[in-house]
């Protein structure tokens, strides 16, 4: 069958995007001006960003062995194959929150997007807008609330052509876009969470997101070999402008700031003083108020008893991750953890999965071990790193086009009736170890 005549289903044909990339070369010799193979991408990144924002984006808690656990658990679980499947069409569509969204992929919270492009975090509201997948915006963004708002408004009013591997058109016809998510670091001034909560649900966030394995930074020896924390250079200005853009803020600690460039950062965002649980039936109860009664998730779930601790406080999800290996060195890897927090909740809640995602195949293992839907987070950065918006959509459609083609060739149409919580779908290998790259020793 010509690949241009493919029936259309219920997903757009992202696997047209490596037959676009072979036909332009082949017929204009113009080829992609960097690799999206995981390992060579993060190192060409190092040749396009200084030493800071390479290290604020790679650097890992310790020695990096969380970081090496999440690859390795990716290494561990293998795909089973099925031969002889109409796979013509693919159904990569699920739902989050209400939201149908054409793939189970969504951009996670990274701060100071700015380090990567000077239009800073437009740069990835745009695309996911464009694609129609979940945006999650971070506290620690170098762009205001109001303004990525408007840029993922912008994406999602992009008109393609109605045969473009780039779009897609809900049940309904036209674009559809994905639910936006506020990711909330909560100091422990109440008036300024509520301001930002505030000021979030009015700018089209409607699902909130709490981080609680970042009260403090990890400890770092890369950032800390180089003084990277970009908030005390001047101009001083970088990764404030979600505070500096917040009238509550502003008005309170205002003159602060000027005098103190951590004021907003070491006071509100990362500011060492932990909360509890016994904080969060307060917080959820104000964001309820503040949004009609919009899904509450907690992020940076690694135990079954957090989990089932979450749905008791009234959380209608939660994020399984270890802050990409950044916080704590040698803890376990998440998808380790994910069988066991999906068993423990058992359907009751939705569970994102994050940390050590690289590829399709990666996003379908999540999926088949029972993550409603997966974040990535560091591919994108690499992706606007070298080529801004041009880059992050590059980066994120071979990320569509590699699980839709893994899906292809592994003999599975559906995502949620074929792959979700599926045992058959792959197999465990306790005796993999992850190799360190092209050359590395087993």
């Amino acid at each position: 069958m010509d690949p241009t005549n493919k029936p259309n289903g219920p997903s757009p044909h992202y696997s047209f995007y490596q037959r676009e990339m072979f036909k332009r070369g082949g017929e204009t010799g113009i080829l992609p001006s960097f690799s999206v193979h995981a390992d060579e991408l993060v190192e060409s990144t190092k040749k396009k960003l200084t030493d800071r924002g390479y290290f604020y984006a790679n650097s890992n808690a310790g020695l990096g062995w969380t970081d090496r656990a999440n690859r390795e658990a990716f290494y561990r679980w293998r795909i089973i194959p099925r031969m002889l499947v109409d796979t013509n069409t693919r159904d990569l569509t699920t739902e989050i929150f209400g939201h149908r969204i054409p793939a189970p992929i969504m951009f996670a919270p990274i701060g100071i997007n700015k380090l990567y492009s000077a239009k800073g975090e437009l740069v990835p509201a745009k695309i996911a807008g464009e694609l129609g997948l979940p945006y999650c915006l971070s506290t620690a963004a170098s762009n205001s609330i109001e303004d990525v708002a408007a840029a993922n408004d912008e994406g999602a009013s992009i008109k393609n052509e109605s045969n473009s591997v780039h779009s897609y058109s809900g049940a309904n016809g036209g674009n559809a876009q994905g639910p936006r998510f506020f990711q909330l670091y909560m100091g422990h001034d109440d008036d300024i969470t509520v301001s930002l909560l505030e000021r979030a649900w009015k700018s089209g966030f409607d699902v909130c997101m709490l981080t609680v394995d970042t009260w403090q930074l990890g400890w770092r020896p890369t950032d800390i070999n180089i003084a990277n924390y970009v908030f005390y250079y001047p101009p001083g200005k970088v990764g404030n402008e979600l505070g500096a853009s917040d009238p509550v803020f502003m008005d309170k600690y205002g003159k602060e700031l000027e005098k103190d460039t951590g004021k907003w950062i070491d006071s509100s965002v990362w500011h060492g003083k932990a909360h509890t649980w016994e904080k969060m039936p307060w917080l959820i109860k104000t964001w309820k108020r503040i949004s009609g009664g919009r899904p509450f998730v907690i992020k940076g779930i690694q135990s079954a008893e957090d989990a089932l601790k979450a749905l008791e406080v009234g959380c209608e999800g939660i994020v399984v991750t270890n802050h990409a290996g950044r916080q704590v060195d040698g803890a376990v890897g998440s998808l380790e953890v994910l069988p066991d927090i999906v068993e423990a909740v058992g359907g009751k809640m939705k569970i994102i999965f994050d940390s050590g995602v690289r590829t399709g195949s990666d996003v379908f293992k999540a999926i088949a071990l029972g993550a409603d839907v997966v974040q990535v987070g560091r591919l994108y950065v690499w992706g606007m790193a070298h080529e801004g918006e041009a880059g992050c959509r590059h980066v994120m459609m071979s990320l569509l086009a590699d699980l839709d083609i893994t899906m292809t060739v592994a003999g599975y149409q559906s995502i949620t009736k074929d792959v979700y919580r599926n045992p058959k779908a792959l197999k465990y290998n306790p005796y993999g170890v992850y190799p360190r790259g092209e050359h590395a020793k087993l």
